[in-house]
């Protein structure tokens, strides 16, 4: 049975069948493979975003690392503000403080060096209230969704406002999507050639940051196609959730709503590190299926 971890009712109806007017092979609305594109958020819509999403706590360890080599970083802006999880502070001091968190904590590296710091942090860092490991804080009807796409013919990608080389270090073992599927933030990067071996050096420059309409013009640049369907859960998702509606033939935009404080969380416009107000508001005007924690999800993590 299709989805079996969704709660039967309007949501799951509508996956399903959407899903199967489309693969249906001779009907009006059938879309051949290769046009059917799904993009997925990833914080807060495939894995849980709260009470900070999970690449704050990474930074924060490795400021951690900065600090036990030089105390005086920890007195420092935007430092200090990362370490005490000020983040009226961090949202002030605005994009410059964030990149310079990232140039500190991210560049100087080769992404193959990246790439082992954050599979060594996977493989222990736990989740703060859940004591589990952050990798294994991904929503299993999400999973379970992404599978039953994949099933029927679709490309799943993950569009997020997250650093595209942390994401990639386990979205193969999370979600069964592949590298190269993943688009996110970014930071520009530099080729050299060191002791006769090349290598891509990553450089305390943005690249890109994959976050509102900045998401619907990097599915056109790294995708080519417009999808057919788009989950996400914030404001910053709608520019991505629109711009798949925008397309002609049948057409599918989802927004997760956490209204579940017992089993995740219940927030929505008060989380200012993702905020959700227009998305909500609107969903019935911009045509968008808003689907309940509370209600569509017989669990949430596996």
């Amino acid at each position: 049975m299709a989805l079996e971890s969704w709660n039967d009712g309007v949501a799951k109806s509508t996956i399903v069948d959407f899903v199967a007017r489309v693969t249906k092979e001779g009907a009006v609305e059938y879309v051949p493979p290769a046009e059917r594109v799904a993009v997925f958020d990833n914080d807060g819509t495939l894995w849980c975003e709260q009470p900070i999403q999970v690449q704050i706590f990474f930074l924060i360890d490795r400021v951690k690392e900065l600090v036990a080599n030089d105390p005086s970083v920890k007195e420092r802006e935007p430092f200090k503000a990362l370490l005490e999880q000020d983040f009226a502070t961090l949202l002030r001091l605005g994009k410059q403080a964030a990149m310079e968190l990232f140039a500190a904590t991210h560049a100087g590296m080769s992404e193959d060096e990246f790439e082992i710091i954050a599979r060594a942090w996977f493989a222990s860092a736990r989740h703060p209230k859940y004591g589990r490991l952050f990798k294994q804080c991904t929503y299993s009807p999400q999973v379970e969704l992404l599978g039953y796409l994949r099933e029927n013919g679709f490309k799943t990608y993950i569009v997020s406002g997250g650093g595209v080389d942390m994401m990639r270090a386990f979205a193969e073992e999370g979600y069964g999507i592949a590298r190269e599927q993943v688009i996110g933030s970014s930071m520009k990067l530099r080729f050299e050639i060191k002791e006769g071996r090349s290598h891509l050096m990553k450089v305390g420059e943005l690249g890109s940051f994959d976050d509102r309409e900045a998401k619907a013009a990097n599915i056109g640049l790294h995708i080519g196609r417009r999808p057919i369907l788009a989950f996400g859960n914030s404001d910053g998702d709608l520019a991505m959730m629109r711009y798949t509606k925008g397309g002609t033939g049948p057409r599918l935009a989802l927004l997760l709503h956490h209204d579940d404080g017992e089993r995740e969380f219940a927030y929505d416009r008060e989380f200012k590190l993702s905020p959700l107000s227009e998305a909500l508001d609107k969903a019935i005007e911009y045509d968008i299926t808003v689907v309940s924690m509370k209600r569509d999800w017989k669990i949430v993590f596996a």
